[in-house]
């Protein structure tokens, strides 16, 4: 025995072999075993519990899609009823979104990224005339579905349905409008052929038109100048063609009684039109030698150093007679104030509401509002002009009379309800 430990301390069994001996032991005994005896787990399910399970609304009901009747053919009206999970106490539905193809079974693209509100909804789907929007052309058949949404972004989508958008060229609803319209072209194409005829057709004398002969012989008397202004408008502007038709009548009147016209022009096209006006006006009356290119003149097109340009040409030129047709804005103040100064007979006219007040101050005449467009006629006697003026006065009469027979059956349908004759007369009204 004695041998035995002298052998285990030789070979330092206690410092080295027992150490890892019982390492070893408490390694199998602490870790291996419970590993080795323990029981299997079972198998676990990939199934979510069902209160997390995602909430699959249904679908919207009744979704239609139709042309919109009246209109020129680029509109389709889409309307659904809510969704079966879209109402008191389902919560589950927070919206919808509208889809559209051009083929039932091709790719949907969403027509509108804001989600339309829970309820029973409409949409128009219609040309969108800006950079990047989409068409709806005429004839043409597109595809749609509507879809209900939940919180967590799920989708059920509709059923497609399909429409087109056809044009309507007649609005039953508008036939007291064409009515109208067709008397009103019987009564103008009658009173224009009444006027080719040779008939004279009465146009009410308009003070400032009667008082250019004197305002022309006075310039002639005195050795001065004729200055006349089509306004500040280009030739889009009615009141800019008005002052030029004015303009061939007193260029008439300025060659017969030799005389001087001159004309500072803002708008380059509007010279170009006044200087071939004024030459075949001249060379109507046969005196084409006295028109001089030169006195039409473009100045500026800029507002103000316009208007200083004409004061200028009114304080040197020293013109017996100013007139001031068409168009104007904060300008017109200016150039009458100036040319009040200069003494000169100014006749103005104009339909700016707005500057009425500073000509009418201002100016000897002034012809107001759509007497400036009666003063074409009235001065070149156009059968064209003549029939379209007096056109447009029988025209205001029989609204007049039109209007005045509705109200007083109104107020006859108001104080005696029951009387159906009177509710039949008020239809057509």
């Amino acid at each position: 025995m004695k041998n035995f430990m002298r052998i285990f301390h030789k070979h330092g069994f206690y410092s080295k072999i027992f150490p890892l001996i019982l390492f070893s032991y408490v390694l199998i005994f602490f870790f291996i075993t419970p590993v080795l005896t323990q029981e299997p787990l079972p198998e676990q399910s990939t199934l979510l519990p069902l209160e997390n399970l995602p909430e699959i609304p249904a679908p919207p009901e009744n979704v239609i899609a139709i042309d919109k009747p009246l209109d020129p053919g680029h509109t389709i009206l889409l309307e659904w009823k809510k969704s079966p999970d879209d109402s008191a106490g389902q919560n589950i539905v927070i919206g919808y979104y509208v889809y559209r193809s051009d083929f039932s079974d091709g790719k949907y693209e969403k027509l509108r990224n804001q989600m339309f509100e829970i309820g029973n909804g409409t949409y128009q789907d219609h040309d969108e005339r800006k950079i990047g929007g989409h068409r709806v052309e005429r004839s043409k058949t597109y595809y749609y579905k509507v879809s209900a949404v939940t919180k967590d972004g799920s989708e059920t989508f509709s059923n497609a349905v399909s429409a087109k958008a056809e044009a309507s060229y007649y609005n039953p609803a508008q036939t007291r409008t064409l009515i109208t319209v067709l008397i009103y072209i019987i009564i103008l194409v009658l009173l224009i052929e009444l006027a080719r005829g040779g008939r004279e057709l009465f146009i009410r004398r308009l003070a400032g038109i009667d008082a250019l002969d004197e305002a022309v012989g006075r310039a002639t008397e005195m050795g001065k100048p004729v200055l006349y202004l089509c306004g500040m408008s280009d030739l889009g502007d009615v009141s800019t063609i008005a002052a030029i038709n004015i303009l061939s009548g007193v260029a008439k009147k300025v060659g017969l009684y030799q005389s001087k016209l001159i004309m500072p022009c803002r708008d380059p096209m509007v010279m170009t039109v006044t200087q071939e006006v004024v030459k075949e006006a001249y060379l109507s009356i046969g005196r084409p030698e006295a028109y001089r290119e030169e006195d039409i003149y473009y100045t500026t097109y800029d507002q103000f150093p316009y208007v200083a340009s004409v004061d200028g040409i009114m304080l040197r030129e020293k013109p017996a007679t100013n007139i001031y047709m068409g168009y104007y804005y904060a300008e017109s103040l200016i150039l009458a104030e100036t040319g009040s100064m200069s003494g000169a007979i100014q006749i103005a006219g104009t339909d700016a509401i707005t500057q009425l007040p500073f000509f009418v101050v201002a100016c000897d005449y002034t012809i107001i509002g759509e007497e400036l467009y009666a003063a074409s006629a009235y001065i070149s006697r156009d059968p064209k002009l003549v029939g379209s003026i007096k056109g447009q006065d029988y025209m205001k009469f029989v609204l007049a009379v039109y209007l005045a027979l509705g109200i007083m059956l109104a107020v006859l349908q108001k104080i005696i309800p029951d009387w159906s004759f009177l509710k039949m007369l008020g239809n057509l009204f």
